[in-house]
């Protein structure tokens, strides 16, 4: 039976939580209670145990024996991370990395989709710190539910009431349903910039950072899929589940693409692949004297389409950096290219796009069905991305 955990602070709301494990125990579900110790001066827990059948869990240490290690556990065995409800204090701790009681410390090891529905004050909900912790999680891949308007517990009327135990548990199995998505099927990445040298100091590049393919492959994992993730040069540490291959130059990009292609069934080309190389690699430093003014450049290969040639049945994804007639371009790249799917962005928006956790994209089909994501993050961008290739292989599966 899949594994539900239940995390339940000190709200009022906490009564719901009941109604809550009846629900998910209802869709075949095992739920796992974890409450803080406030929690637990509203209901004892005594009565979560005796509605799912398990021992509740608050401390890490327990009679003098450490339960450290049955967070990791846990972790291994959950499908979805509820906390409901969650209180400010809650919310702001795991937007910290604060890990002091049982539930905080199981968040910070959980590795499946992690939903929270806050309750508390509006004026606490509203506090500009709480939205900020709000989208600090959000940006890390936390689902909300938000909180109703109506009458809350203090007397005062307006948001903050628990979200409907329906809207939690349906969001809660739509999680589930959606990190299974893509499990049997191996998905490749690539993503960052690649170099190309002229001396053992000098190189050519681009502006990429990688957190785009970056998020693509983590929205990857979360969907069940084998998830390899080959990415230029930069700072991202991608999930263990992740196979992550370092490479510098495009000509080892190519090498390695070349190398996990033929097992994949999604390819999503995310990798600024630098364009241009030196015909000739220098070893050493070129002394500034003697280094020409004018330097020759050749093409790098272009792996997007030798991919794209030999795609066969495979879902194909480029990306398309544009300065001008960004959706016009990137369709005639979709064509030429044989591609599924194409992701283009107008590179002259400034503040998105690269070296940025924020874009605003144009995701066209091969038949010509287009969607503009508007401004997000690009971990909503990859989601976005990643239910439209899904799209794909549901019509190629008709």
């Amino acid at each position: 039976m899949s594994k539900i955990i239940l995390g339940v602070s000190s709200s009022v709301s906490i009564y719901k939580s009941c109604e809550i494990i009846r629900s998910f125990q209802e869709k075949g579900y095992d739920v796992q209670v974890l409450m803080t110790k406030n929690a637990s001066k509203f209901i004892s827990p005594l009565l979560f145990k005796a509605l799912t059948g398990n021992k509740v869990l608050m401390d890490l240490f327990n009679d003098g024996v450490s339960e450290d290690i049955l967070h990791v556990t846990l972790a291994g065995e959950a499908v979805l991370f509820v906390i409901a409800p969650a209180t400010a204090n809650v919310i702001g701790k795991m937007a910290s990395g604060i890990s002091d009681d049982f539930l905080t410390t199981f968040y910070t090891a959980a590795t499946c989709p992690v939903l929270v529905a806050p309750a508390m004050n509006e004026k606490m909900f509203l506090k500009g710190k709480t939205q900020d912790n709000i989208r600090k999680l959000q940006a890390a891949g936390v689902r909300f539910i938000e909180p109703e308007k109506g009458y809350l517990a203090c007397g005062d009327h307006g948001y903050g009431r628990l979200a409907p135990v329906s809207g939690i548990v349906e969001e809660g199995v739509l999680l589930i349903r959606k990190s299974r998505s893509l499990k049997g099927m191996t998905v490749l990445v690539t993503g960052g910039p690649t170099r190309e040298y002229l001396d053992s100091v000098r190189f050519l590049t681009n502006r990429s950072s990688g957190k785009m393919g970056f998020e693509l492959a983590g929205e990857s994992e979360r969907r069940g899929a084998k998830t390899i993730f080959i990415s230029g040069p930069g700072n991202l540490i991608s999930n263990p589940g992740i196979k992550s291959v370092a490479v510098e130059t495009a000509k080892e990009m190519k090498e390695q693409v070349e190398k996990y292609a033929g097992g994949s069934d999604i390819i999503i080309m995310a990798a600024a692949v630098c364009d241009f190389k030196f015909p000739k690699q220098i070893s050493g430093k070129i002394k500034k004297d003697s280094m020409p003014l004018e330097v020759k450049l050749s093409r790098t290969e272009d792996i997007l389409s030798e991919i794209g040639k030999n795609k066969g049945t495979k879902v194909v994804v480029g990306f398309a950096a544009e300065a001008k007639n960004t959706e016009e371009n990137a369709r005639k790249k979709l064509v030429k290219k044989n591609l599924d799917i194409i992701v283009a962005n107008n590179i002259s928006k400034k503040g998105i796009g690269f070296e940025s956790d924020r874009n605003d994209v144009t995701i066209i089909h091969r038949d010509g069905k287009t969607i503009r994501t508007g401004e997000k993050s690009k971990l909503e961008i990859s989601k976005i991305i990643m239910d439209e290739v899904e799209a794909v292989i549901g019509r190629k599966n008709r």
